[in-house]
């Protein structure tokens, strides 16, 4: 059975997606006005700006106007809309001019010549699982994650926060599987190292 969909014209999704592909503008309208905050949350995670964010959001809207018709209900709305506004998200990233960005070695901890980190490693005063529970904890993450390159956010984000597979990450990002897999380790390595002294203060 299809999601219920409250304060709507709809009983179910089949019936909304019915109305999508009869090219209803109230069933537009419904959408736009249902998903848009949550999408435009997620293309923020990638793309940083809200203008890049925005234009990101009213492309992946588009392209679902456009292929609600192919749209065969394997999984939920919501499911299908968020692929669609991650893939408009990777559309920006290789077109647009890349900023000047810390390097990554740049963020990793620094080990000397026995391979000990030449400082000692932060205990963190919380489990990392225990901390993003915490609303203050996870915007502190987030605005970590900004900090990463943009190489390394964006395998991190796609498998740590989307969580699809390295086959997956590699297939969208057009690299190897070894190399997702080096990415995602020094990504994550990275940004430990930076949410070290936060962890710490007991956050």
């Amino acid at each position: 059975m299809g999601q219920e969909l409250p304060t709507s014209s709809w009983k179910s999704e089949e019936e909304l997606i019915a109305a999508l592909r009869r090219q209803e503008d109230d069933a537009y309208e419904y959408l736009v006005r249902t998903y848009s905050g949550r999408l435009l949350v997620v293309a923020k995670r990638f793309l940083g700006q809200d203008q890049d964010a925005q234009d990101a959001v009213q492309d992946a809207f588009l392209s679902a106007f456009k292929a609600v018709g192919d749209f065969e209900g394997n999984s939920k709305l919501s499911t299908w809309l968020h692929r669609i506004v991650v893939n408009a998200c990777l559309m920006k990233l290789r077109t647009r001019k890349r900023k000047r960005e810390k390097t990554v070695e740049e963020l990793l901890p620094h080990f000397v010549a026995d391979g000990h980190r030449d400082q000692v490693e932060p205990s963190w005063a919380v489990t990392f699982d225990t901390a993003v529970q915490s609303r203050e904890t996870r915007e502190v993450v987030r605005q970590r994650i900004e900090e990463l390159p943009e190489s390394y956010r964006t395998v991190l984000l796609l498998r740590d926060i989307e969580e699809l597979s390295t086959e997956e990450t590699a297939a969208r990002l057009d690299l190897s599987v070894s190399a997702v897999k080096t990415r995602l380790h020094r990504a994550r390595q990275a940004l430990k190292a930076l949410l070290d002294p936060h962890m710490n203060s007991g956050y």
